[in-house]
């Protein structure tokens, strides 16, 4: 299997890894398909890649089969989609909508690879009714990620009809942060930012001030 693997400051390598297997029974194996992809590289990605050494050596990068005998909710031959962290769904904390902080979290990584290990496939995964058709895959865009930050961000935040709300940052989920907040039925939506591109999107997406 080959897989994007990490080295070093702008040290990005394609090279042979060995192919995932199932650790726990908790895991399920499933292909990865990096052929079609939604929205931009997660700029941590891009961070690790120009800026830092990787904490263990080479890293498999991440960022976006079978199943292990406990898997109950996934079955082979599913389409499925999740989540650069793994949780449980089970646990108080995921019970009250925290599932980046469940008390079993794992990171998912090694997704730019033909074959991905994710633990807790149960509360990570969800399969989606029928499997997309080939000509829909390209233009397939899941909440997965960033929009799912942003949108909690607006719902932590307590954003109403009429409220006024302020984005701190212009990145990713800032943007999304504008357009959840916009969702939601904010009334003035200031988004805080430096960059006379990111200002014209978050305008594009709602905000009333940049």
């Amino acid at each position: 299997m080959r897989g994007a693997v990490l080295y070093g400051p702008r040290d990005v390598r394609f090279e042979e890894r060995e192919v995932p297997k199932i650790v726990k029974p908790t895991d399920a194996v499933i292909k990865s398909r990096p052929r079609a992809c939604a929205g931009q590289i997660c700029g941590r990605i891009v961070a690790f890649s120009r800026l830092l050494n990787p904490p263990d050596g080479a890293r498999i990068l991440r960022h976006r089969g079978g199943s292990g005998r406990a898997v109950k909710s996934i079955k082979p031959g599913q389409f499925v989609i999740g989540s650069f962290f793994a949780s449980d769904n089970t646990c108080p904390n995921c019970h009250i909508g925290y599932q980046s902080s469940c008390q079993h979290r794992e990171l998912v990584g090694g997704a730019q690879a033909p074959v991905l290990r994710v633990p807790l496939a149960d509360g990570t995964l969800v399969a989606t009714p029928d499997i997309p058709s080939e000509d829909l895959i390209p233009s397939l865009l899941t909440l997965s990620d960033v929009m799912g930050t942003g949108w909690f961000a607006a719902d932590a935040a307590n954003v109403k009809p009429s409220s006024t709300v302020a984005v701190v940052g212009d990145g990713a989920v800032g943007l999304l942060g504008v357009l959840s907040a916009k969702q939601m039925g904010a009334k003035r939506i200031i988004a805080m930012s430096r960059h006379a591109s990111r200002q014209k999107l978050a305008r594009e997406f709602g905000a009333t001030t940049s």
